[in-house]
Order: structure tokens, then C-alpha cells, then sequence
């Protein structure tokens, strides 16, 4: 059978790029045909790119003080932009289509030969960012007869933007089967008069021996250390990691495109293979990231979720809930004896080995 994904498969994130080769990889190994449509429309493209992104700055001028200011940083980025790179020739560039389509219109106008289209999965549905709002990612090319799903498909969100609604539910309708990543997503899809399935993320479709024979680097074996993922240089995460590593003893590591002054080493200028191995390795994963909390789950780490912005949690709280650690999403005064306390990954276990068999049986049963 002849099977194609969508979804924002090169972004240069750890774990948009591991959720697309997983998705595509289990496919393949139930047989089928399976490529990612390479899909760059214009606002998924111009990572670090050395340009003004900011209509302020965007005059005579203005313009080349305001690059000249952020030279030194792009530079520095481009070692980051070579990692990500790498990983992508290596895992993502084989499993595309040969045709690159920048637009929607190009989608539209020359689609690729499928017998399923597959949405998905993680945040394709966030109306927060243009993704959300673009028929692409709701399947709205190719022929009637092509089947249409969505596989782990994520709003992120409990809500919709305003005035995204009739435009959703709208695009939803041509789906032939829905399913969502969290039970957020459920009841959203409940309030617009649709069904749909709460499956895992592909990340879990993948057995976590393969992530690390064919993924993982040797980043941090045999070492003690808390590993940090903050996209927002969080203070709370900060110090919480400080309380933790001088109880325990332990370095902190961190993963990311910023330099934290806190850490022992920085793995700035590296890709999503060390991003697996760091946590695979580590004694302790603190980070505000719902793919830094799905490995971690994986490779049965103790871990934390530090709480964001409100209506920022909604993935994390989902995910954490459903296997009985919603203790694990802490703030800056959670108590010392649960930051140092471990998860008994027996009871965490029961339930997400039958989420995941129930998430395969409905993807196998739903392409036919």
C-alpha cells in the first residue's frame, strides 16, 4: 500500500524530526510504502536564515544595523543548522517525496500517488501558529478516492484561536478517520460534533531497543547527570536542577539552542540522535518539552515537567496524567522529597504498553 504523511518534518526540533521518521518507520515495517510529503511552505522555512524577520526593522538603514546586530548569533547557529542537517540526510531525506512542495497550491495542483494520506502527528492542528490554519495539514489535496486520517494529530491546546472554528471543523469532515495525540484533543473534536480516537505519539511506536541501535549517539554513557531541555531558559527550571543535583551529587547537562551559564556542558551544536541519548542516559530529565517527557517515558527515566503559561501545559498535563504522574509537573516550590523521589515504572508500564498495542491495532485497522 502506498502511504503518505504530512507533517512539519524539518524545523530543525528534536521532536518534530523523531516523530516523523517514526511514523514513516513503523509504517515501513508493516510493508507498506511509505514516504513524508515534503511540505516547506514559507513559514516553516528561513531557519537561520540571515535575515529580518521583525516589519520594524525591515527599513533602509534599520535594516543593516539590525542584521549587522544579530551577524554573531547567526554565525554561531550555523554549527546548530549543520547537526540538524546531518540527522536529516541521514534518516528524514530518504523517506520524502522527491517532489518538494512550497505552497499549498503546489500540494493542490500536483499531489503525490497515495492510497492513504496520513495527518500527523504532533502539533500540525495549533491554530496559535499558521500550521494550524493551513488546509495542507487537514488533507485538502489529492484524489476523493485517496483515504484521509490523522494519526496522533495535536492541538496543543484546550482551545481553538478565535475565528479558527469554522474553518477546523469545516476541513475536519474529509477525514475518514480522526485520531488525537491528547484527550484535550478528544473533547475539542467532541465540541464540533466529531469522533475521535486518543492514540500515542509515533515516538512510542518505535521499540526503544531500535532507538538506540539505529538513533541514539554514546552522548553521556556512564556518566551522572541531570539532563536539561528549555526552550525558554527558565529560572524555575534552573533551580530546581540545583536543588536536585547537590542533593544527588549529579552534573547538569543541557540540550538546546541556548548556552545555559548553570550547566557543566552545553550540547548546543547537535542533532535529535544526541538529544536521544542524553536522555536515554541520564539519571534525571527536567524540561517544559512534550518529546523530552514522551523519551523519557520511553527509556523509563525519573523526570520533570516544569508548569508553563497558562493554557501552555495542556500536552504535558494530558500526557502526564494518563500514566499517574501528574506529580511530575512541578513549579519552583514542589517539595525536595519529590524532586528526588523515583516513578515506579511497573505500574507507568501496564498502561502504556496497552496504549500503545490499542494506538497500532486502530492505525493497522483504519488503513485497510
Amino acid at each position: 500500500m502506498k502511504i503518505k504523511t504530512i507533517t512539519c518534518h524539518r524545523v530543525y526540533n528534536h521532536g518534530a524530526a523523531l516523530q516523523a521518521w517514526a511514523l514513516a518507520t513503523f509504517l515501513r515495517q508493516q510493508g507498506h510504502e511509505v514516504n513524508i510529503i515534503d511540505y516547506r511552505p514559507y513559514y516553516l522555512r528561513g531557519h537561520f536564515q540571515w535575515s529580518v524577520n521583525n516589519p520594524r526593522f525591515d527599513k533602509p538603514i534599520i535594516k543593516w544595523l539590525y542584521l549587522l546586530a544579530k551577524y554573531s548569533g547567526w554565525r554561531k547557529s550555523l554549527a546548530r543548522k549543520a547537526a540538524f542537517d546531518a540527522f536529516d540526510n541521514k534518516f528524514i531525506a530518504p523517506l520524502v517525496t522527491k517532489c518538494c512542495y512550497l505552497s499549498s497550491e503546489e500540494l493542490k495542483q500536483n499531489p503525490p500517488d497515495a492510497d492513504v494520506y496520513i495527518a500527523g502527528s504532533d502539533q500540525i492542528w495549533n491554530t496559535m501558529f499558521k500550521n494550524g490554519t493551513d488546509p495542507s495539514f487537514y488533507l485538502d489535496f489529492g484524489s476523493e478516492r485517496t483515504k484521509r486520517l490523522s494519526y496522533a494529530a495535536s492541538f496543543a491546546t484546550q482551545k481553538l484561536c478565535k475565528g479558527t472554528e469554522g474553518f477546523v471543523k469545516s476541513k475536519i469532515s474529509h477525514l475518514d478517520a480522526i485520531s488525537v495525540r491528547e484527550p484535550s484533543g478528544v473533547k475539542l473534536l467532541q465540541s464540533m460534533g466529531y469522533n475521535g480516537i486518543l492514540v500515542c505519539d509515533p515516538v512510542f511506536l518505535i521499540d526503544p531497543e531500535m532507538w538506540v541501535s539505529e538513533i541514539a549517539t554514546n552522548d553521556g554513557e556512564g556518566e551522572k547527570y541531570i539532563v536539561i531541555y528549555d526552550f525558554e531558559r527558565s529560572v524555575e527550571i534552573q533551580k530546581v536542577a540545583e536543588r536536585i543535583a547537590e542533593v544527588k551529587g549529579l552534573k547538569i547537562y543541557s540540550i538546546g539552542p541556548y548556552a545555559l551559564k548553570y550547566t557543566s556542558y552545553n550540547y548546543i551544536n547537535h542533532g535529535p540522535d544526541t538529544f536521544v541519548a542524553l536522555i536515554k542516559n541520564a539519571t534525571c530529565v527536567i524540561s517544559n518539552s512534550f518529546h523530552a517527557t514522551a523519551f523519557s517515558l520511553i527509556f523509563k527515566r525519573n523526570m520533570f515537567v516544569m508548569k508553563r503559561a497558562d493554557g501552555l501545559n495542556t500536552r504535558m498535563q494530558d500526557l502526564l496524567s494518563r500514566y499517574g504522574l501528574i506529580d511530575r509537573l512541578i513549579d519552583i516550590n514542589t517539595p525536595i522529597d519529590i524532586l528526588i523521589s523515583s516513578i515506579d515504572y511497573s505500574k507507568v508500564n501496564n498502561i502504556l504498553l496497552k496504549e500503545i498495542e490499542d494506538s497500532k491495532k486502530w492505525l493497522v485497522k483504519n488503513l485497510s
